[in-house]
């Protein structure tokens, strides 16, 4: 996986010439920043994920944390601990952020907003993983850990050398005893199956001991629950939701990658998979309206745009079908998120993330849902793991699908697959 403008409220470009490194790195602080469009897409990208991703690092980094993050939870929230909110926080920024932050450093803006974030990544799980830490992230009590233990797991296998190798040994042997301590607890038979399946594929890709049934059962079940043309099953029958993208597909993919490097399965598995996850990705993108909207369709719609994770993945790895090119997602998705982003209440007066779909809805929070969880929003981010050379940030603009249907153009025709 390696491999694989909206501006601030006042000109960065006009003051960084004169400022000192250390003034740099403040001004490049987009905790606070009202994010505006000015063309140029690939700056709206980075500096909107860089707003939302902040006040999690930055805090994780100051041992701050659980002093600082609001938490607000669904008015229907469950009888689990809230204290698993912060692992949600910290498990899905990472996984957001971490294509991003494993491209090399430069002294470009980006770069150097790009390095910050890194640094103080790797300092805040050096921090909160240290015994007696005022931030120790909970894998101890209820399910909820599993979920998101996963998507750290993730983040390691999406940025080994920027986010694994960096840390300190003592934070490593941490992380592998508090992933390993998971084993007590068993995934229900839906998409979290894949959850364990991905901490114990991580597990393996550094040469730790694994637990075989736990790797296996996620794909193997997942496998049994496809319905077609792309398309799984959550459990034996078929949700329709945004779950083959926030979970399914792109935990399926990163799992049969280390399982084949491992050649604990054939090629063939992994390319049927992947092959799978192309399939979903021309729905997701037909599924952009011309104005840049999206059904809010099933559970979890408080996730935002990471329901678009899938497609998100199918373009950092370069492997989106030939019916659609780069520029057509990167224009469609940067139109949604300035939609989302762009509206009143989608974020507190401090730039944390609050309960709702487009603003600030609350009561459309589901039972599970609290402010860590909205940071799976950083999901449909991984795009900017490609470099700024990439085709999919230098191509001109072009319509996405459905703005071409919409506009009496030419586009493609669909027809649904066999495999």
């Amino acid at each position: 996986m390696e491999r694989r403008k909206f501006i601030g409220a006042f000109s960065l470009a006009g003051i960084i010439g004169a400022m000192s490194p250390k003034n740099i790195l403040a001004a490049t602080d987009q905790t606070k920043v009202s994010i505006g469009y000015a063309g140029n897409d690939r700056e709206y990208w980075w500096k909107l994920l860089n707003k939302i991703a902040s006040p999690v690092v930055i805090n994780l980094a100051n041992g701050t944390l659980i002093k600082n993050m609001p938490v607000e939870k669904a008015p229907t929230f469950d009888s689990r601990s809230l204290s698993v909110t912060y692992l949600e926080a910290v498990g899905r920024t990472y996984a957001g952020i971490a294509p991003w932050l494993a491209l090399p450093d430069d002294e470009t803006t980006e770069g150097i907003a790009r390095k910050k974030l890194r640094t103080d990544a790797i300092k805040g799980l050096n921090k909160c993983f240290a015994p007696g830490s005022p931030d120790a992230l909970n894998f101890a009590k209820d399910y909820q850990p599993i979920v998101d233990a996963a998507y750290l797991a993730q983040s390691f296998l999406r940025a080994p050398k920027a986010l694994w190798e960096p840390l300190e040994a003592e934070t490593k042997q941490r992380i592998i005893t508090a992933f390993k301590s998971l084993r007590n607890r068993k995934p229900f038979k839906s998409n979290w199956l894949l959850f364990g399946s991905i901490t114990e594929a991580f597990l393996l890709s550094v040469g730790e001991d694994y637990n075989a049934e736990r790797l296996n059962e996620g794909p193997k079940k997942l496998n049994e629950w496809y319905k077609g043309d792309g398309w799984y099953g959550d459990g034996p029958n078929l949700a329709f939701d945004y779950y083959n993208s926030f979970v399914i597909h792109p935990m399926m993919v990163d799992i049969l990658a280390v399982m084949a490097d491992k050649k604990l399965v054939e090629q063939k598995v992994y390319d049927l998979a992947l092959k799978r996850m192309q399939r979903y990705a021309v729905g997701q993108e037909r599924m952009i309206s011309p104005e840049g909207t999206f059904p809010p369709i099933g559970r979890s719609i408080t996730y935002r745009t990471g329901a678009f994770q899938a497609l998100s993945q199918v373009a950092l790895m370069e492997k989106l079908p030939e019916s659609i090119k780069p520029a057509q997602v990167r224009c469609a998705l940067t139109k949604v998120k300035q939609n989302m982003y762009g509206t009143p209440g989608t974020f507190d007066k401090k730039g944390w993330l609050q309960l709702g779909f487009c603003g600030h809805q609350p009561e459309i929070a589901d039972y599970y849902t609290s402010t860590g969880s909205l940071y799976m929003a950083t999901l449909s981010f991984l795009p900017l793991g490609l470099p700024a050379s990439h085709e999919f940030w230098t191509a001109k603009p072009v319509a996405w699908t459905s703005k071409r249907a919409w506009g009496a153009e030419a586009f493609a025709k669909d027809y649904h697959v066999d495999y």
